[in-house]
């Protein structure tokens, strides 16, 4: 079977899309199918080019077995809603051109970049073919849940568009079961949605010592070490969460860092001045080599969304990585991430933006060397449960299912 994947986030960058669909498409490979991947140059979230590559129209490289096209797109840093469209449907465009000319049996789009899926239904329309949307993100509702945008006539536009892809794609893959119920009572066929949840490459993320060398660099010996590696993005609240180190400062031995960049890094920078806060580092994004090593000094891994309904119905997939390392999670989201939490028992939740349940539940964990061990082995359970592997037979089967058809 040739898959056509189309992604504008592909390796060397780090993030989940990039990181789901490399590590599913090695898999696909070992069991003998041909996997071609359309992304662009790899820029995010920056919006700079990474050493090695250029923003060209058309290059064609092979990355482990996976033929790999990356086309030219506008490229800007992750902020600003207007640059950032741009960005998407310009990589809309060019991926549609780019796929006219490679053979497949089956096509495969993938959001949270909504203008993916427009290219995939579209190429799916002219080469005759069936395609699957791989929905990672309930875009256009997510922007304007966090304030990027108002509901006005371009959202509506969209979201029209997003009920056609539903209704055209031959097979949805949804990444949380609450996504599953949202399409359902949307009015999208049940029977064509499938879940597929996201999970952890346990051959790259494994437990082992704190790197001594970061520890020494960061001056982090002594240290209790709260650790976010993401995105620094308008839904991630951020700033609560330096609000919240304010109020240790100086009382005891936590230090936060954060590592990453997107929209709000700038502003979460000021924030970190403007308090003068000394028990927070902040970092910009390490490559996806480099990334456990900096997992590794963690004592508690943490995780942190806006709080809004619509936040309930998603799974961060730092979650699987930093179980994988036996990192117990400290998790400001809930809905079905909390249920997983709380039932693998890897780590403690607390309500999103609630300063005083936040350090409640901090201090509990840090506190309590009975709890702290019982949460590891609970992120042990966790990570053997959502391994990347599995998962990705598990989409395989989907699509071996619509190619048969």
């Amino acid at each position: 079977m040739k898959i056509l994947f189309l992604t504008d986030n592909f390796p060397p960058e780090v993030n989940a899309p990039a990181s789901r669909t490399y590590d599913h498409a090695k898999e696909w490979i070992s069991k003998g199918h041909d996997v071609t991947v359309i992304t662009c140059a790899p820029n995010f979230p920056q919006g700079k080019v990474y050493p090695g590559y250029r923003n060209k129209l058309y290059q064609k490289e092979m990355m482990d077995g996976i033929k790999v096209i990356r086309v030219w797109s506008y490229i800007t840093a992750n902020k600003g809603f207007v640059k950032r469209t741009l960005d998407y449907i310009s990589y809309s465009v060019t991926s549609f051109f780019a796929g006219l000319f490679q053979k497949a049996d089956v096509i495969v789009a993938t959001s949270p970049q909504f203008f993916t899926a427009l290219s995939g239904r579209t190429l799916a329309f002219w080469k005759r073919l069936p395609w699957i949307m791989e929905v990672r993100d309930l875009w256009p509702e997510s922007i304007k849940t966090v304030g990027a945008m108002n509901d006005n006539i371009f959202i509506r536009y969209f979201e029209r568009q997003e009920m056609r892809c539903y209704r055209s794609a031959k097979k949805i893959v949804v990444v949380t079961d609450s996504f599953r119920k949202k399409l359902i009572s949307r009015g999208v066929d049940e029977n064509k949605i499938s879940v597929v949840k996201n999970g952890v490459d346990r051959s790259l993320f494994m437990p082992e010592p704190k790197d001594g060398g970061i520890i020494a660099k960061l001056g982090l010996q002594g240290k209790k070490v709260i650790g976010y590696i993401g995105t620094h993005g308008m839904a991630h609240k951020l700033d609560f969460i330096l609000q919240c180190a304010k109020k240790m400062d100086g009382k005891n031995d936590y230090h936060f860092l954060l590592i990453g960049s997107g929209a709000e890094k700038d502003n979460l920078l000021k924030l970190k001045d403007s308090l003068n806060l000394s028990n927070v580092t902040m970092l910009d994004p390490v490559p996806k080599s480099e990334v456990k090593r900096y997992i590794s000094v963690l004592d508690v891994s943490l995780i942190n969304l806006k709080k809004s309904d619509l936040f309930l119905t998603v799974i961060p997939s730092k979650i699987f990585e930093n179980a994988a390392m036996e990192i117990p999670i400290l998790m400001g989201v809930g809905g079905e991430a909390k249920d997983i939490i709380e039932s693998y028992g890897a780590g403690l939740c607390f309500e999103p933006e609630n300063e005083e349940d936040f350090m409640e539940k901090l201090y509990s964990l840090m506190s309590d060397s009975s709890l702290y061990e019982q949460c590891r082995q609970g992120c042990r359970k966790l990570a053997a449960d959502f391994d990347r592997k599995v998962l990705a037979d598990k989409m395989l089967a989907v699509i071996e299912g619509v190619w048969r058809k």
